[in-house]
């Protein structure tokens, strides 16, 4: 539905550059430049009411599909088709007793070994 939606408005654009382009300026319009005199294509008014009915309907299909793709990017869905699928509940990690004790590390002088503190620890030497 979106991508319907954003190829018709993209030709749209295209269509209202277009005619926004063919309708007479304050110069020479390109319209003349195609040869001839456009009243008698268009008529004795000449192509002023015709490009102008076009280019209101072109901009009010504009305006709906610039609203309605706003819409939907604004309101997507959130369910998925793997909603039936129940989630495994989290692993309780535990610390091993070994690490809670002191580490004792041997000195290079020959004396004994004495508890060193590990950061993070309460501070706790036996």
């Amino acid at each position: 539905m979106t991508t319907l939606l954003i190829i018709i408005h993209v030709l749209v654009c295209i269509f209202l550059i277009g005619i926004v382009l063919l309708q007479h300026g304050k110069g020479a319009d390109i319209g003349a430049t195609f040869g001839g005199s456009s009243q008698s294509l268009f008529g004795s008014e000449g192509p002023l009411p015709l490009l102008n009915k076009i280019t209101t309907l072109s901009a009010i299909v504009f305006m709906g599909t610039s609203i309605s793709l706003a819409y939907l990017s604004a309101n997507k869905s959130t369910s998925t088709v793997m909603s039936d699928l129940t989630a495994k509940p989290a692993v309780e990690q535990t610390v091993p007793a070994a690490a809670t004790e002191p580490i004792t590390v041997p000195l290079p002088s020959g004396d004994a070994a004495q508890p060193v503190a590990v950061p993070g620890e309460t501070g706790k030497t036996e």
